[in-house]
């Protein structure tokens, strides 16, 4: 279970512990093209952040670097730019205070930065209230639209996240409606 209350002596030990982890399923990097695998709930949010090639990368760079996640009141650690096989730990804070926070521990599945597409995904390991995977991906259509999408596939994978049900769905939605606003208010300041 995450460790409620860490300082940052144990976030590095926590780090270290994550990496020798591996991924809670099996399906690697069904997010990067689907099909989504069976047996887990599915959620798939977007939002047109505007139009054309700069915006792109900017928005792009933005996702890579964590603005969804910190935007929304996560810290990263240790908070480098999203890179395929990285171990990071994601941590809630408690408005208002340093600590306590809930620690969960991921590991970026996939990274790419095409012509028309840009962003990650993170797998969840041992410790994460779900199992499964979570994307975030900055799209340049045809008409030069550009789009930020989070995508995910995930069942519980604690005691409380399988006794919140259908609240724990909502919180999961809730928390990817957050990472859109994140983005707009990110590319959105200069």
């Amino acid at each position: 279970m995450p460790e409620m209350g860490a300082m940052p002596a144990d976030l590095r030990r926590q780090h270290s512990s994550a990496c020798e982890q591996r991924l809670t399923y099996p399906e690697h990097g069904a997010t990067l093209d689907g099909p989504f695998p069976s047996g887990y709930s599915r959620l798939h949010h977007r939002v047109r952040l505007g139009e054309g090639r700069e915006l792109f990368e900017r928005a792009g760079a933005h996702v890579l670097g964590w603005a969804a996640q910190r935007g929304s009141g996560f810290d990263v650690y240790p908070g480098d730019p999203a890179e395929s096989g990285e171990t990071v730990l994601i941590t809630i804070r408690v408005p208002g205070l340093r600590f306590p926070r809930l620690v969960i521990p991921c590991r970026v599945v996939w990274t790419l930065h095409e012509e028309r597409r840009a962003g990650f995904a993170y797998g969840t390991l041992s410790g994460h209230p779900e199992c499964g995977e979570e994307s975030f991906t900055v799209v340049l259509d045809a008409e030069d639209a550009v789009w930020f999408e989070v995508a995910a596939f995930s069942r519980p994978g604690t005691w409380y996240t399988r006794w919140g049900g259908p609240l724990t769905r909502l919180v999961q939605h809730a928390a990817a409606r957050s990472y859109l606003r994140a983005v707009v208010a990110a590319v959105n300041s200069r």
